[in-house]
């Protein structure tokens, strides 16, 4: 029975330690809760396109991410946890001006060629005008002046989501420990991790430590090109309003809408790449969050503030994530740099990896994503 220890509790690891458990494996998770995980604050859009789906490595992550959800959630269910957030709801893309509307047609397209090559998940698509609009998301003013409606695209809460993996995990037997670990190294192989208490033996040792992993990766004198992009959100409250089945609303740049039930708006969201680790809401980053809601929807100005969140998206040089085994050591598997789109692909991204540790042949072929793409990892 192989041991394997994940340094990380965010989605990738929590996920990978789950699909691992569930095949027999024995696992560890260690986590230090570190302020500005972005699974913690992530909004939770799946949305029916990407900004990155041009790039053409990711096009068979993303569709089989997307397909594998369903998959995960009825894993959960069967293991009890069945409060995860997720649902099909729908989206919007909304144009505020001419310019854009135009840019709707070209994108119901792409989003047909894209279905038909198995992006199941986009669903019906609908062309709609800004009353239209309104009939999905009532919020929405004038500012909308038309809307490309998909409505396969779903929602889930990173957060409960994440608790219900942690519970599942440890029902199975796997151990969750908070604290800082560091890998331990002997003869070119890691043999277990190191934390403040103990020494934790592993046959496989993964790094799934977010926007921190390259720092875990510089303590071994490897390259992890991966640093934070800070990401700034809100959270709103419309009592006369049940937002538990409104669509995911999105512009042309990168604001949108999500709603939860009961009467829950997210509102976001910053990219900020010079903020360091700096996982602290700004008035400016807020300002510009509830500016941009306002703009979209601007019945959400009598609307309570719940909340803000930040998160650091762990952003990778290249912009693709680290997925597999190091080349100079080969038990140490890493798991990160999903940046923006973590909750989309981090559940399957867990479950490649599960699939390489266990010398199983992956879903996909993982060849761009290995971080021996960085000569010196």
């Amino acid at each position: 029975m192989v041991e394997v220890a994940v340094i990380g509790g965010g989605l990738v690891g929590a996920s990978l330690a789950y699909a691992l458990v569930r095949q027999g494996a024995r696992v560890a998770v260690i986590d230090r809760l570190d302020v500005g995980q972005a699974t913690a604050a992530g909004a939770g859009i799946l949305p029916p396109l990407d900004h990155f789906s041009g790039v053409p490595a990711l096009l068979p992550l993303l569709r089989a991410a997307r397909r594998y959800y369903p998959e995960l959630i009825a894993h959960l269910a069967e293991d009890g946890e069945t409060e995860t957030g997720y649902a099909v709801v729908g989206a919007l893309q909304v144009a505020t001006s001419e310019a854009e509307a135009e840019q709707l047609g070209p994108l119901r397209r792409e989003c047909e060629e894209r279905r038909a090559a198995g992006f199941l998940h986009i669903g019906e698509l609908s062309e709609l005008d800004g009353r239209g609009a309104r009939r999905f998301f009532p919020l929405l003013g004038e500012a909308v002046r038309a809307a490309l409606y998909a409505s396969g695209a779903a929602r889930v809460d990173g957060r409960r989501l994440l608790s219900a993996l942690r519970r599942a995990f440890e029902r199975r037997g796997g151990r969750w420990a908070q604290g800082s670990a560091e890998v331990v190294l002997e003869g070119g192989r890691a043999v277990g991790v190191r934390t403040d208490a103990s020494v934790w033996p592993a046959d496989v040792v993964v790094v799934a430590g977010g926007a921190w992993s390259g720092a875990l990766a510089r303590h071994l004198g490897l390259n992890v090109p991966v640093r934070p992009q800070r990401g700034q959100l809100v959270h709103l409250e419309l009592a006369e309003h049940d937002t538990s089945s409104w669509p995911s609303v999105v512009d042309f740049g990168t604001h949108y809408l999500l709603g939860f039930g009961p009467h829950r708006i997210v509102a976001g969201a910053t990219r900020e790449d010079a903020a360091g680790y700096g996982a602290v809401s700004t008035a400016g980053g807020v300002a510009g969050v509830l500016g941009q809601a306002m703009w979209l929807a601007p019945a959400l100005a009598r609307a309570q503030l719940l909340e803000t969140r930040v998160g650091l998206r762990p952003v990778c040089s290249d912009g693709m994530p680290l997925l597999g085994a190091t080349a100079q050591v080969p038990n140490l598997f890493f798991g990160t740099g999903h940046a923006g789109y973590g909750l989309e692909v981090g559940p399957y991204s867990g479950a490649l990896l599960a699939e390489l540790i266990l010398a199983r042949t992956p879903g996909i072929d993982v060849t761009p994503f290995a971080p021996a793409r960085f000569g010196s990892v």
